[in-house]
C-alpha cells in the first residue's frame, strides 16, 4: 500500500476550484472535494490505475479524472505524489507553457 502525499499547491488549486463551484452550489463543491480525496485514497492500493495524460504519452506522470477536474500524480517508490489539479476544460499544454 502506498502513501498519498499532496503538495500544498495542489491543495490550494483544489480549494480554488471548490470555492468557485460553491458560489453556485456549495453541496456540489463539497461532493467534488470528497470524491477527489476518495479517488486519491484508491491510488493507495492501485497506483497505476490512472491513465497517462494523452498530451504527454512518454511521461512518468499519470492522471485520474474526477469531473470537472484532472488530478495529476506520479509514483515515487511507496508513495503517490499528487502534483497538480486543474479543471478539465483548460488546455494542459497551454497551462504548462504559461506556468512552466
Amino acid at each position: 500500500m502506498a502513501d498519498v502525499t499532496w503538495t500544498e499547491t495542489v491543495l490550494q488549486e483544489l480549494n480554488e476550484i471548490a470555492e468557485y463551484i460553491a458560489l453556485d452550489n456549495p453541496l456540489a463543491a463539497r461532493r467534488l472535494v470528497a470524491e477527489v480525496f476518495g479517488r486519491a485514497d484508491y491510488l493507495k492500493d492501485f497506483p497505476t490505475s490512472g491513465r497517462i495524460p494523452p498530451e504527454f504519452p512518454d511521461t512518468v506522470y499519470r492522471e485520474v479524472v474526477v469531473a470537472p477536474c484532472r488530478i495529476f500524480y506520479r509514483e515515487d517508490g511507496d508513495r503517490v505524489l499528487v502534483l497538480h489539479v486543474m479543471r478539465q476544460e483548460r488546455e494542459l499544454c497551454q497551462y504548462m507553457l504559461e506556468n512552466g
